[in-house]
């Protein structure tokens, strides 16, 4: 498939069940990976409100006409400690399999970069499973560098 037939949009609220599947999808995807996570269904984002809120930028690519794939960008505040007051943080990234390799997700991080750069966003962070290889080797071809290692320790477990 050629690139030129992938359109990059604003999500819209039409796309919003076609988004809240793409969310149980991520789920499903990073539930192993993630010993916390509850076993019941879930949900990370409000994307309704994402769509409509003036921080946010959701966005979606299309091909033919079917939503295939999804990113968001939020402007966050940081503690007073750090040199930028806001950050740019991107989240639920999802590609549906048949198009993966094919520079789409790219494309959505250019789009939200983009997006970042016109609101004076100077740094953006994202969160990724260490155990999600595919996901992080993506984000470095874009750009991003490892920079916090969070750790956790779970105490039931050790006794």
């Amino acid at each position: 498939m050629q690139q030129s037939n992938i359109l990059i949009r604003t999500a819209t609220l039409k796309d919003l069940p076609v988004l809240l599947d793409f969310e149980q999808k991520i789920i499903e995807t990073e539930r192993p990976m993630d010993v916390t996570l509850k076993r019941e269904k879930i949900s990370y984002y409000d994307i309704k409100s994402y769509i409509t809120a003036d921080h946010t930028e959701v966005i979606v690519a299309e091909h033919e006409g079917k939503v295939i794939a999804s990113g968001y960008g939020q402007i966050r505040n940081r503690k007073g400690y750090f040199i930028q007051k806001q950050l740019g943080y991107i989240g639920f990234i999802y590609l549906a399999p048949e198009y993966r390799g094919q520079g789409i997700v790219q494309n959505i991080l250019e789009e939200l970069s983009k997006w970042f750069t016109s609101k004076g966003i100077e740094e953006i962070r994202l969160t990724v499973y260490d155990k999600n290889p595919r996901a992080i080797r993506a984000y470095e071809k874009a750009g991003f560098e490892r920079h916090i290692v969070e750790m956790r320790y779970n105490l039931k477990e050790k006794r």
